[in-house]
């Protein structure tokens, strides 16, 4: 399984397949919510991620794919703990990583049980009472889109830059990494501010 998997929609059948994606959104928000109050308990923390991961079985999502959907922030996750651990805050040493993936697992679990358009007609009809004030309904939710979308277009890129790297010396470099990188993901933004502007998106 690639990265490339990172967050895209898995077609199935499931529950949660089924389920609206108002609903899925709105648990979303009030599990994490929650989370924040559920922080101050290990247990409560991981009997959280006990349920996600059982949801995530009664989806038809394997390990594997679940893999990785965490793999990109374990090392955010260590580093936090570590940072916690220096201050002797050994409560937050394990909470605050487990109440992380908790988050991402959630929100992972909602796009890959929910096609993109479906989400992105949520948040357009979230926003339209904002209109009044100015807000464009249909820019929010295209803002929404290309940042669903550029999650997992980093993610491959990130992926294609480090095995080329490898295969040419054989080790891998952090700083040799992230110029390329860089590179890649402005070259790509620009071609997409180019369609964007062929398309009248252009103040």
């Amino acid at each position: 399984m690639r990265s490339s998997n990172l967050g895209l929609y898995q077609p199935g059948n499931s529950w949660l397949h089924r389920l609206p994606a108002g609903a899925k959104l709105a648990t979303l928000v009030l599990f994490s919510a929650g989370l924040i109050f559920a922080q101050r308990s290990l247990i409560a923390l991981a009997t959280s991620i006990v349920l996600i991961l059982l949801a995530y079985a009664s989806a038809g999502i394997g390990p594997r794919l679940i893999w990785w959907q965490v793999k990109p922030i374990l090392a955010m996750a260590v580093f936090i703990g570590a940072m916690h651990a220096l201050t002797r805050n050994w409560h937050n040493t394990a909470a605050i990583p487990m109440m992380l993936v908790s988050l991402v697992m959630l929100a992972a679990l909602v796009t890959l049980t929910t096609r993109t358009t479906a989400l992105i007609d949520v948040i357009t009809k979230c926003a339209r009472p904002f209109a009044r004030f100015g807000v464009d309904p249909e820019r929010v939710g295209l803002t929404m889109l290309l940042g669903i979308r550029c999650v997992p277009l980093i993610s491959g890129l990130a992926s294609k830059v480090k095995e080329a790297q490898i295969a040419r010396c054989g080790v891998f470099d952090m700083r040799a990494f992230a110029v390329p990188l860089i590179i890649s993901a402005i070259r790509d933004a620009d071609a997409v501010g180019e369609a964007l502007i062929a398309r009248g998106f252009d103040d």
